[in-house]
């Protein structure tokens, strides 16, 4: 059972912490927590604090939180996935295991074989879906999740570090493992389902991207980002 909490207003120096409410109802209703239970609190962006539940009922919680600590269980390389999105219950799925596979940022695709871009409820459902995916693991930095872009906007984006477009033929994944131990920033594309088209393939390749395989066998989008998202994890 989980004891940490997001406090995304964390003081660096300690004090009295009131919880969201929907912290706070986690807290009273599922985890039964009482007044003197010791909890972490953690703000999302590194930081975690060994608190004490002051006060507590079904809608409100007040905590006394120690002063913030940098804990870093970050992976060494900062991976940013574009992913054009599955359907929503495969996506959640994936969501959650991106985080707790480490990657930094995930940026919804619209290809030209999306069928249908996410909406905005999804992409709440989602950013919740990242906290409570970070409450489980104890990571301290929460996964971004971008708004919906185009597969030409994000190819004009700025990205350092390696970048790979996952498609079939492309070099094995498992003969990168050195550039995967030096590299630390990584972006990677994974396609819809019926995979990016031919023109975007190519665009990609011209704006520096490499073209990489991820096995002898076609993946859902969710495994493929999953399979990248493992190379990478170090």
């Amino acid at each position: 059972m989980t004891r940490r909490y997001y406090a995304p207003d964390l003081p660096p120096s300690g004090g009295l912490v009131p919880l969201s409410d929907e912290e706070a109802s986690h807290a009273a209703r599922v985890m039964r927590a009482k007044v003197g239970d010791v909890i972490t609190l953690f703000d999302g962006c590194g930081h975690e604090s060994e608190s004490t539940i002051v006060s507590i009922d079904k809608r409100k919680c007040a905590v006394e939180a120690a002063a913030a600590v940098a804990i870093d269980r970050e992976p060494k390389c900062r991976t940013h996935l574009g992913i054009a999105l599955p359907k929503p219950e495969r996506c959640k799925e994936m969501i959650e295991r991106l985080t707790e596979l480490g990657v930094r940022r995930v940026t919804p695709l619209v290809c030209q074989r999306t069928q249908r871009p996410p909406t905005d409820s999804l992409l709440t459902k989602l950013r919740r879906i990242v906290i409570e995916s970070s409450k489980q693991c104890e990571r301290n930095v929460l996964m971004k999740i971008d708004t919906p872009t185009s597969m030409e906007a994000f190819l004009a984006e700025p990205h350092t570090g390696v970048r790979w477009i996952a498609h079939p033929d492309g070099r094995p994944i498992q003969s990168l493992a050195a550039e995967i131990d030096a590299a630390t920033s990584a972006t990677a594309l994974v396609g819809p389902e019926g995979g990016f088209s031919d023109e975007e393939v190519h665009s990609a390749i011209e704006s520096g991207y490499e073209q990489v395989g991820l096995g002898t066998r076609i993946y859902r989008v969710e495994t493929a980002a999953c399979v990248m998202a493992t190379h990478l994890a170090r």
